[in-house]
């Protein structure tokens, strides 16, 4: 662990640092377990060249999914300012890993349904956030389709655009995608409270066997959204997606635009990764065009 980063997470916690011990799994911050001299045990992320925002716009999204008392999210313990210039990082209670409970999945359904069902108070956030490392722009829009062209998909293809990952041809694609959204984003509904990152790796289980949210992206969207993003990677068993819908049932037409709202994960990863998921994209768009 970086020094300035100990002694910061000391001075926040009021507590000196009496073991730390890295962990892995993380591509884009580093993880330790810490253990203070007050009996207290630590997760705590840091990253020497993060953007000032990073940490406090995730401990903000763990409070704005845990306002909605659906599912466990970690309790954020401390976080660098975005103000001052000292070490970026973020203090998590440390969350003890356990076997699945049984009816994990379903609770895991259920309590996704009513994080969704909390609702947000428009399509977007009034700060910008981050998915993964990339940036997040969550200008509030009226309409929900508004929103996933030009705060979702379009920045993403700006950026690849620029970076050599996508060329005329696939922007030409999405133009045409742009101009029949009103009509394939489905009926109408209001916004729900999104995890917004929600693949395999950021649910966690915890000493009780129960689900817990980890590493948000959050913001008011269309909640096919989060269920798009489960099935892209998978790690998430059917009877999660039976229980959600037994919860909350979703609007007819459902399943044709999982597709759709994969175009924006995979459009992260474009961006993150490279080219590779450029035909998971293309094959997504000639679903709809």
């Amino acid at each position: 662990m970086d020094s300035g980063v100990r002694s910061a997470v000391e001075q926040a916690l009021g507590a000196k640092i009496q073991q730390s011990s890295p962990l892995g799994g993380g591509d884009i911050n580093d993880a330790f377990r810490v253990q203070l001299t007050d009996g207290r045990s630590v997760f705590v992320k840091q990253n020497l060249s993060a953007p000032r925002t990073m940490f406090p716009r995730e401990a903000r999204g763990l409070a704005f999914i845990d306002e909605a008392k659906a599912l466990r999210v970690p309790e954020v313990l401390a976080v660098s300012s975005e103000e001052d210039d000292g070490p970026a990082f973020l203090a998590l209670a440390y969350l003890v890993s356990g076997r699945r409970q049984r009816g994990f999945d379903e609770a895991l359904g259920r309590g996704l349904a009513e994080l969704h069902r909390y609702g947000a108070p428009s399509f977007g956030l009034d700060y910008s956030n981050f998915i993964g490392s990339l940036s997040q722009r969550n200008h509030p829009w009226t309409t929900w389709h508004e929103f996933y062209q030009h705060e979702r998909l379009q920045p993403l293809l700006d950026r690849a655009l620029a970076q050599g990952l996508a060329d005329s041809g696939l922007a030409q694609k999405f133009d045409k995608l742009y101009a029949k959204l009103p009509d394939l984003c489905g009926p109408p509904e209001p916004p729900a409270r999104l995890h917004g990152d929600l693949w395999g790796g950021n649910l966690h289980v915890d000493e009780d066997g129960a689900p817990v949210l980890i590493d948000p992206a959050v913001y008011g969207g269309h909640r096919e959204v989060d269920l798009a993003m489960m099935r892209l990677f998978g790690g998430f068993g059917a009877d999660v997606f039976s229980a959600y819908r037994e919860a909350y049932p979703l609007a007819s037409g459902h399943a044709d635009r999982v597709p759709l709202y994969q175009l924006y994960p995979l459009m992260v990863h474009v961006n993150l990764f490279g080219p590779g998921y450029r035909g998971g994209v293309e094959r997504a768009l000639s679903r709809y065009i």
